[in-house]
Protein backbone atom coordinates (compact mmCIF):
# COMPACT_ATOMS: atom_id res chain seq x y z
CA UNK A 1 0.00 0.00 0.00
CA UNK A 2 1.52 3.22 -0.84
CA UNK A 3 1.04 6.07 1.66
CA UNK A 4 0.40 9.63 -0.38
CA UNK A 5 2.88 12.48 0.99
CA UNK A 6 0.28 14.84 2.23
CA UNK A 7 0.15 17.54 -0.03
CA UNK A 8 -2.10 21.09 0.00
CA UNK A 9 -5.28 20.92 -2.05
CA UNK A 10 -5.46 23.37 -4.76
CA UNK A 11 -8.33 23.45 -7.19
CA UNK A 12 -7.52 24.17 -11.45
CA UNK A 13 -10.94 24.31 -12.60
CA UNK A 14 -12.38 22.69 -10.76
CA UNK A 15 -10.23 19.47 -10.71
CA UNK A 16 -8.62 18.79 -7.38
CA UNK A 17 -5.05 18.51 -7.03
CA UNK A 18 -2.97 17.26 -4.34
CA UNK A 19 -4.15 15.91 -0.63
CA UNK A 20 -5.76 12.38 -1.44
CA UNK A 21 -7.27 13.64 -4.31
CA UNK A 22 -6.44 10.98 -7.34
CA UNK A 23 -3.13 11.55 -9.17
CA UNK A 24 -3.93 13.68 -12.36
CA UNK A 25 -2.91 12.60 -15.77
CA UNK A 26 -2.55 15.81 -18.18
CA UNK A 27 -0.69 16.44 -21.46
CA UNK A 28 0.37 19.07 -23.59
CA UNK A 29 -1.08 19.97 -27.01
CA UNK A 30 1.47 19.83 -29.91
CA UNK A 31 -0.47 21.92 -32.13
CA UNK A 32 0.20 25.46 -32.76
CA UNK A 33 -1.93 27.19 -30.22
CA UNK A 34 -2.92 30.39 -33.06
CA UNK A 35 -4.39 27.15 -35.14
CA UNK A 36 -7.53 27.21 -32.75
CA UNK A 37 -9.60 24.51 -34.48
CA UNK A 38 -6.34 21.90 -34.72
CA UNK A 39 -6.01 22.62 -31.08
CA UNK A 40 -9.33 22.11 -30.09
CA UNK A 41 -9.78 18.80 -32.06
CA UNK A 42 -6.68 17.68 -30.22
CA UNK A 43 -7.46 18.53 -26.83
CA UNK A 44 -11.18 16.97 -27.34
CA UNK A 45 -8.67 13.38 -28.63
CA UNK A 46 -7.00 13.94 -25.43
CA UNK A 47 -10.48 14.12 -23.32
CA UNK A 48 -11.61 10.93 -24.54
CA UNK A 49 -8.22 9.25 -24.01
CA UNK A 50 -9.18 10.40 -20.10
CA UNK A 51 -6.99 13.66 -20.26
CA UNK A 52 -7.78 15.17 -16.93
CA UNK A 53 -5.38 18.91 -17.68
CA UNK A 54 -4.16 20.20 -21.13
CA UNK A 55 -1.31 22.45 -21.74
CA UNK A 56 -0.86 24.96 -24.67
CA UNK A 57 1.80 26.75 -25.72
CA UNK A 58 1.36 30.84 -25.48
CA UNK A 59 4.66 32.38 -27.45
CA UNK A 60 2.79 35.24 -28.37
CA UNK A 61 -0.26 37.69 -28.05
CA UNK A 62 -1.92 35.81 -30.78
CA UNK A 63 -2.13 32.30 -28.96
CA UNK A 64 -2.53 33.75 -26.02
CA UNK A 65 -5.89 35.71 -27.38
CA UNK A 66 -6.27 32.06 -28.80
CA UNK A 67 -7.03 30.47 -25.37
CA UNK A 68 -10.73 32.70 -24.95
CA UNK A 69 -11.93 30.72 -28.32
CA UNK A 70 -10.23 27.36 -27.20
CA UNK A 71 -11.75 27.52 -23.22
CA UNK A 72 -15.14 28.06 -24.47
CA UNK A 73 -15.31 24.79 -26.79
CA UNK A 74 -13.41 21.90 -24.41
CA UNK A 75 -14.67 20.50 -21.24
CA UNK A 76 -10.92 20.11 -19.68
CA UNK A 77 -9.34 22.92 -17.67
CA UNK A 78 -6.38 24.71 -19.60
CA UNK A 79 -3.43 25.48 -18.84
CA UNK A 80 -0.83 28.29 -20.19
CA UNK A 81 3.08 27.60 -20.54
CA UNK A 82 4.98 30.65 -20.22
CA UNK A 83 8.22 31.25 -20.86
CA UNK A 84 10.39 34.96 -21.50
CA UNK A 85 7.66 37.18 -21.11
CA UNK A 86 5.49 38.00 -18.29
CA UNK A 87 2.85 40.10 -20.28
CA UNK A 88 1.98 36.63 -21.91
CA UNK A 89 0.70 35.17 -18.43
CA UNK A 90 -1.19 38.37 -17.95
CA UNK A 91 -3.05 37.84 -21.44
CA UNK A 92 -3.73 34.56 -20.36
CA UNK A 93 -5.21 35.45 -17.58
CA UNK A 94 -7.47 37.59 -19.15
CA UNK A 95 -8.20 34.96 -21.61
CA UNK A 96 -10.02 32.79 -19.05
CA UNK A 97 -6.88 30.31 -18.57
CA UNK A 98 -7.00 28.05 -15.70
CA UNK A 99 -4.01 27.62 -14.41
CA UNK A 100 -0.27 29.06 -15.59
CA UNK A 101 3.13 27.46 -15.73
CA UNK A 102 5.98 29.94 -15.27
CA UNK A 103 9.68 29.30 -15.79
CA UNK A 104 11.85 31.33 -13.09
CA UNK A 105 14.73 30.32 -15.56
CA UNK A 106 13.58 32.58 -17.90
CA UNK A 107 11.38 34.83 -16.66
CA UNK A 108 13.35 36.18 -13.89
CA UNK A 109 12.90 39.72 -13.17
CA UNK A 110 11.11 39.44 -9.50
CA UNK A 111 9.23 42.66 -10.38
CA UNK A 112 7.49 40.48 -13.32
CA UNK A 113 6.84 37.57 -11.45
CA UNK A 114 5.51 40.06 -8.72
CA UNK A 115 2.90 41.47 -11.48
CA UNK A 116 1.74 37.78 -13.17
CA UNK A 117 0.97 36.62 -9.60
CA UNK A 118 -1.31 39.81 -8.23
CA UNK A 119 -3.32 38.96 -11.40
CA UNK A 120 -3.43 35.19 -10.88
CA UNK A 121 -4.30 36.03 -6.95
CA UNK A 122 -7.57 38.39 -8.45
CA UNK A 123 -9.09 35.55 -10.10
CA UNK A 124 -8.00 32.23 -7.96
CA UNK A 125 -5.80 30.96 -10.85
CA UNK A 126 -3.18 28.61 -9.20
CA UNK A 127 0.57 28.85 -10.90
CA UNK A 128 2.96 26.21 -11.39
CA UNK A 129 6.71 26.84 -10.36
CA UNK A 130 8.07 24.93 -13.72
CA UNK A 131 11.88 23.79 -12.66
CA UNK A 132 13.87 22.37 -16.24
CA UNK A 133 17.27 21.93 -15.47
CA UNK A 134 18.22 22.95 -18.59
CA UNK A 135 17.26 26.55 -18.47
CA UNK A 136 18.31 27.66 -14.39
CA UNK A 137 18.48 30.72 -13.90
CA UNK A 138 22.05 32.06 -14.06
CA UNK A 139 23.05 33.72 -10.40
CA UNK A 140 22.44 30.07 -8.89
CA UNK A 141 25.91 28.53 -8.20
CA UNK A 142 26.99 26.29 -11.57
CA UNK A 143 29.14 24.60 -9.11
CA UNK A 144 26.20 23.23 -7.05
CA UNK A 145 25.10 19.62 -8.30
CA UNK A 146 22.20 20.05 -10.47
CA UNK A 147 19.12 18.67 -8.35
CA UNK A 148 20.56 21.36 -5.75
CA UNK A 149 20.51 24.16 -8.07
CA UNK A 150 17.07 23.04 -9.10
CA UNK A 151 15.65 22.87 -6.16
CA UNK A 152 16.82 26.44 -4.92
CA UNK A 153 15.40 28.06 -8.11
CA UNK A 154 11.85 26.50 -6.96
CA UNK A 155 12.62 27.35 -3.49
CA UNK A 156 13.59 31.23 -4.38
CA UNK A 157 10.17 31.38 -6.75
CA UNK A 158 8.06 29.80 -4.19
CA UNK A 159 9.29 32.28 -1.01
CA UNK A 160 8.71 34.99 -3.57
CA UNK A 161 4.76 33.94 -4.34
CA UNK A 162 4.63 33.39 -0.32
CA UNK A 163 6.02 36.93 0.39
CA UNK A 164 2.33 37.67 -1.57
CA UNK A 165 0.48 35.89 0.56
CA UNK A 166 -0.41 33.75 -3.14
CA UNK A 167 -0.32 29.82 -2.14
CA UNK A 168 -1.98 28.68 -5.47
CA UNK A 169 1.53 26.98 -5.85
CA UNK A 170 2.25 23.36 -8.18
CA UNK A 171 5.87 22.55 -8.34
CA UNK A 172 7.74 20.56 -10.81
CA UNK A 173 11.38 19.87 -11.17
CA UNK A 174 12.19 18.26 -14.48
CA UNK A 175 15.44 16.72 -16.48
CA UNK A 176 16.42 14.51 -18.81
CA UNK A 177 18.25 12.52 -16.62
CA UNK A 178 16.68 9.97 -14.57
CA UNK A 179 18.43 10.19 -11.16
CA UNK A 180 18.99 14.27 -11.10
CA UNK A 181 14.72 14.37 -11.71
CA UNK A 182 14.54 11.82 -8.65
CA UNK A 183 16.59 13.52 -6.16
CA UNK A 184 14.75 17.11 -7.05
CA UNK A 185 11.60 15.78 -6.65
CA UNK A 186 12.68 13.93 -3.18
CA UNK A 187 14.53 16.98 -2.21
CA UNK A 188 11.38 19.89 -2.21
CA UNK A 189 8.95 16.92 -1.05
CA UNK A 190 10.15 17.55 2.22
CA UNK A 191 10.82 21.53 2.07
CA UNK A 192 7.50 22.39 1.16
CA UNK A 193 3.57 21.15 1.05
CA UNK A 194 2.75 22.09 -2.56
CA UNK A 195 1.48 19.39 -4.99
CA UNK A 196 3.80 18.26 -7.02
CA UNK A 197 3.51 17.61 -10.88
CA UNK A 198 6.18 15.07 -12.12
CA UNK A 199 7.86 14.18 -15.27
CA UNK A 200 10.81 13.39 -16.73
CA UNK A 201 11.47 16.39 -19.41
CA UNK A 202 12.46 15.59 -23.05
CA UNK A 203 12.10 11.85 -22.89
CA UNK A 204 12.58 11.32 -26.39
CA UNK A 205 10.41 9.29 -28.48
CA UNK A 206 8.90 5.03 -27.83
CA UNK A 207 9.84 3.10 -26.58
CA UNK A 208 12.94 4.49 -24.61
CA UNK A 209 10.89 7.84 -24.18
CA UNK A 210 8.29 5.51 -22.34
CA UNK A 211 11.44 3.69 -20.50
CA UNK A 212 12.61 6.43 -19.66
CA UNK A 213 9.68 8.42 -18.42
CA UNK A 214 9.03 5.13 -16.12
CA UNK A 215 12.05 4.99 -14.54
CA UNK A 216 11.45 8.26 -13.33
CA UNK A 217 7.93 8.54 -12.47
CA UNK A 218 7.44 5.04 -10.92
CA UNK A 219 9.65 5.54 -8.25
CA UNK A 220 8.82 8.47 -7.09
CA UNK A 221 5.36 7.55 -7.03
CA UNK A 222 5.84 4.90 -5.20
CA UNK A 223 7.50 6.77 -2.43
CA UNK A 224 3.87 8.97 -2.67
CA UNK A 225 5.77 11.77 -4.51
CA UNK A 226 3.46 13.20 -7.27
CA UNK A 227 -0.20 14.57 -7.61
CA UNK A 228 -0.69 15.03 -11.17
CA UNK A 229 2.21 13.34 -13.83
CA UNK A 230 3.10 13.64 -18.05
CA UNK A 231 4.63 11.50 -19.76
CA UNK A 232 6.56 13.84 -21.88
CA UNK A 233 6.97 12.08 -25.31
CA UNK A 234 7.75 12.97 -29.02
CA UNK A 235 5.00 11.81 -30.49
CA UNK A 236 1.03 12.25 -29.70
CA UNK A 237 0.08 13.20 -26.78
CA UNK A 238 -2.76 10.38 -26.85
CA UNK A 239 0.00 7.78 -26.37
CA UNK A 240 0.88 10.15 -23.34
CA UNK A 241 -2.04 9.95 -21.53
CA UNK A 242 -2.38 6.24 -22.46
CA UNK A 243 1.07 5.71 -21.05
CA UNK A 244 0.75 7.86 -17.75
CA UNK A 245 -2.32 5.76 -16.77
CA UNK A 246 -0.40 2.12 -17.52
CA UNK A 247 2.26 3.77 -14.93
CA UNK A 248 -0.58 4.44 -12.84
CA UNK A 249 -2.65 0.82 -12.99
CA UNK A 250 0.80 -0.99 -12.81
CA UNK A 251 0.79 0.65 -9.31
CA UNK A 252 -2.60 -0.05 -8.28
CA UNK A 253 -2.83 3.68 -7.85
CA UNK A 254 -5.65 4.65 -10.52
CA UNK A 255 -7.55 2.25 -12.74
CA UNK A 256 -8.98 3.35 -16.71
CA UNK A 257 -10.07 0.74 -18.54
CA UNK A 258 -8.94 -3.13 -18.86
CA UNK A 259 -5.75 -4.78 -17.88
CA UNK A 260 -3.56 -7.27 -19.92
CA UNK A 261 -1.89 -10.21 -18.49
CA UNK A 262 0.44 -11.96 -21.07
CA UNK A 263 2.62 -14.13 -20.87
CA UNK A 264 6.42 -13.50 -22.92
CA UNK A 265 6.10 -17.00 -24.42
CA UNK A 266 8.98 -19.84 -24.56
CA UNK A 267 9.98 -23.12 -25.66
CA UNK A 268 6.81 -24.44 -23.52
CA UNK A 269 4.23 -22.42 -25.33
CA UNK A 270 2.27 -24.35 -27.43
CA UNK A 271 -0.10 -22.12 -28.83
CA UNK A 272 0.09 -18.48 -30.81
CA UNK A 273 0.56 -15.98 -27.86
CA UNK A 274 1.95 -13.52 -29.43
CA UNK A 275 -0.37 -13.16 -32.42
CA UNK A 276 -3.43 -14.06 -29.95
CA UNK A 277 -2.17 -11.26 -27.21
CA UNK A 278 -1.39 -8.59 -29.92
CA UNK A 279 -4.94 -9.09 -31.40
CA UNK A 280 -6.72 -8.84 -27.41
CA UNK A 281 -4.63 -5.85 -27.21
CA UNK A 282 -6.07 -3.97 -30.07
CA UNK A 283 -9.49 -4.90 -29.58
CA UNK A 284 -9.10 -4.09 -25.78
CA UNK A 285 -8.45 -0.06 -26.92
CA UNK A 286 -12.39 0.18 -27.39
CA UNK A 287 -13.36 -1.49 -23.62
CA UNK A 288 -13.25 1.53 -20.66
CA UNK A 289 -14.46 -0.69 -18.23
CA UNK A 290 -11.83 -1.99 -15.32
CA UNK A 291 -11.06 -5.46 -16.11
CA UNK A 292 -8.35 -7.98 -16.07
CA UNK A 293 -7.73 -10.16 -18.77
CA UNK A 294 -5.06 -12.78 -18.94
CA UNK A 295 -3.36 -14.62 -22.17
CA UNK A 296 -0.90 -17.00 -21.03
CA UNK A 297 0.81 -19.75 -23.02
CA UNK A 298 1.35 -22.95 -21.15
CA UNK A 299 0.42 -24.92 -17.34
CA UNK A 300 3.08 -23.09 -15.30
CA UNK A 301 2.02 -20.02 -14.45
CA UNK A 302 -1.16 -19.97 -16.73
CA UNK A 303 -3.53 -21.48 -14.74
CA UNK A 304 -2.44 -19.14 -11.87
CA UNK A 305 -2.70 -15.71 -13.19
CA UNK A 306 -5.77 -16.66 -15.39
CA UNK A 307 -7.67 -17.49 -12.32
CA UNK A 308 -6.68 -14.16 -10.88
CA UNK A 309 -8.26 -12.45 -14.13
CA UNK A 310 -11.57 -11.74 -14.42
CA UNK A 311 -11.41 -13.58 -18.33
CA UNK A 312 -8.43 -15.28 -19.24
CA UNK A 313 -6.54 -18.03 -20.83
CA UNK A 314 -4.26 -20.72 -20.43
CA UNK A 315 -2.57 -22.11 -23.50
CA UNK A 316 -2.46 -26.04 -24.34
CA UNK A 317 -1.67 -28.33 -27.35
CA UNK A 318 -3.38 -25.81 -29.89
CA UNK A 319 -6.45 -25.15 -27.61
CA UNK A 320 -6.66 -23.18 -23.98
CA UNK A 321 -8.40 -23.13 -21.10
CA UNK A 322 -10.82 -20.63 -20.70
CA UNK A 323 -11.44 -18.98 -16.97
CA UNK A 324 -13.59 -16.16 -15.53
CA UNK A 325 -13.34 -15.16 -12.12
CA UNK A 326 -11.30 -17.80 -10.97
CA UNK A 327 -13.74 -20.80 -12.23
CA UNK A 328 -12.86 -22.98 -15.14
CA UNK A 329 -15.47 -22.69 -18.27
CA UNK A 330 -14.85 -24.53 -21.28
CA UNK A 331 -12.08 -25.81 -23.59
CA UNK A 332 -11.84 -23.94 -26.69
CA UNK A 333 -10.00 -24.38 -29.94
CA UNK A 334 -6.98 -22.27 -30.75
CA UNK A 335 -8.41 -20.65 -33.85
CA UNK A 336 -11.53 -19.96 -31.06
CA UNK A 337 -9.47 -18.20 -28.66
CA UNK A 338 -9.46 -14.43 -30.13
CA UNK A 339 -13.96 -14.84 -30.63
CA UNK A 340 -14.31 -16.20 -27.79
CA UNK A 341 -12.26 -14.16 -25.53
CA UNK A 342 -13.72 -11.39 -26.73
CA UNK A 343 -17.31 -12.34 -26.26
CA UNK A 344 -17.07 -13.10 -22.90
CA UNK A 345 -14.93 -9.59 -22.38
CA UNK A 346 -17.91 -7.60 -24.01
CA UNK A 347 -20.43 -9.77 -21.73
CA UNK A 348 -18.16 -8.35 -18.74
CA UNK A 349 -18.36 -4.81 -20.13
CA UNK A 350 -22.08 -5.30 -20.33
CA UNK A 351 -22.77 -6.40 -16.48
Amino acid sequence: MITRRNSKIIQIGGVAIGGNAPIVVQSMTKTDTRNTKATILQIKELEEAGCELVRVAVPDKQAAAAIRCIRNDISIPLIADIHFDYRLALDAIDSGVDGLRINPGNIGDPEKITTVVKAAKAKQIPIRIGVNAGSLPSDIDPDLPVAERMVSAALREINLLQELDFDLIKISLKAFDVPTTIESYQRIATMVPYPLHVGITEAGVPPAGLIRSTAGIAPLLYQGIGDTIRVSLTGSPVEEVKAAYEILKSLNLRSRGPVLISCPTCGRTEIDVVRITEEVNKRLSSYQKDIKVAVMGCAVNGPGEARDADIGIAGGKGKALLFKHGQKIRSISEDSIIPELIKEIEYLSRE
